[in-house]
């Protein structure tokens, strides 16, 4: 992939990132939470309705995470469009790493809550959201 087609990805990094945000935050407000409990379910597998965010610590907390999400959304859509141009390999390189810590601490914390299936589900979107990024751009 050219270094232009590596800024294309990371946009839609930021989009498959930030798409969780508005999610998580929306749990926080009873009834709208719908989304947000039904994907907490399906990564808790099986989908059985036994995954909810009711407490208040567990929407207080899907506020904050969802949050997060979406301010970590915007930086890497902020170096792909304000500094991906001047310095490809080290925009690339920090969004790789920032995946991969989410991934592996992500995946080793569901394993020590006993939920190991969403590990299975962060390794899938491990590999899309960093897709062709794995690898330094050609010229453009």
């Amino acid at each position: 992939m050219t270094a232009a087609q590596h800024r294309a990805w990371l946009k839609f990094t930021a989009i498959g990132i930030g798409l969780f945000g508005p999610v998580l935050s929306l749990a926080a407000i009873p009834g709208l939470g719908g989304l947000a409990h039904w994907s907490l379910d399906l990564l808790a597998w099986p989908l059985d309705g036994g995954q909810t965010l009711d407490g208040d610590g567990a929407r207080f907390l899907a506020a904050i995470s969802g949050g997060f999400l979406l301010g970590l959304a915007v930086i890497v859509w902020c170096l792909a469009s304000l500094v991906h141009e001047r310095a490809p390999e080290p925009v690339r390189r920090t969004v790789v790493a920032g995946l991969l810590a989410w991934c592996l601490v992500d995946s080793a914390g569901s394993i020590a809550a006993g939920h190991a299936s969403n590990a299975g589900f962060n390794l899938i979107l491990l590999l899309v959201l960093v897709g062709p990024l794995w690898w330094p751009a050609r010229g453009d």
